[in-house]
């Protein structure tokens, strides 16, 4: 019996270590506080002054370029918002439309810039085609597919032709400009000679 004491003490000092490390570990888990899993909130984690975004395609010319006074990047969804944005539109074969506004938010690729606050997107004149103007309170630029739209209000001016109207397209890649919804239409004089100058389809023969 003297022989196997020790034995014994040691078994039971073994348990009680055991039962104590137990004990200490679940009374931490209890009363330490345990850090909550990171939320994702719409913070800004980076900023940037006087910045400027190019976009190029595989030949390495650009096709779009964006820049503005102060831009905020927020990781939540990879977007910037952007005070005194322009934006320029450069696709080879189109014209060039330049884009300005009080704001605008873009989305993580690029592929999408919501201006708002003044939002003006204006095409210059060439020698084929008269300037292009629009004005509204909110333009969606789609840059890959140099697309402009709103469903608010829009005033367009098309050489001296101006027409107001309530959500617009405008598709630089085939020049095709949709008013939707127009409530004040001037059309120049120039464009209504044209018209009534330009020859008429013959009538299609009459059917025995």
């Amino acid at each position: 019996m003297k022989e196997r004491f020790p034995s014994l003490v040691a078994i039971g000092l073994l348990v009680a270590l055991v039962a104590a490390t137990w004990w200490a570990a679940d009374y931490a888990d209890r009363v330490l506080p345990v850090d909550p899993p990171a939320r994702m909130t719409h913070e800004m984690d980076a900023w940037s002054r006087n910045f400027v975004m190019l976009r190029t395609d595989p030949a390495g010319l650009p096709i779009n370029r964006l820049e503005g006074e102060y831009a905020r990047h927020f990781p939540d969804d990879g977007s910037y918002d952007i005070d005194k944005p322009r934006a320029l539109g450069m696709q080879p074969g189109n014209p060039v439309t330049v884009g300005t506004s009080d704001t605008a938010t873009m989305s993580a690729k690029g592929d999408r810039i919501v201006m708002n606050g003044n939002a003006h997107i204006n095409r210059p004149a060439d020698a084929e085609r008269e300037e292009l103007d629009v004005r509204s309170a909110q333009l969606i630029l789609l840059p890959n597919e140099d697309v402009v739209y709103t469903d608010l209000p829009a005033i367009v001016t098309q050489g001296r032709s101006r027409m107001n109207g309530t959500g617009m397209r405008y598709d630089n890649s085939t020049r095709r400009l949709q008013v939707f919804s127009a409530s004040d239409v001037e059309i120049a004089p120039e464009v209504t000679q044209r018209r009534d100058a330009a020859p008429k389809p013959p009538s299609s023969p009459a059917k025995p």
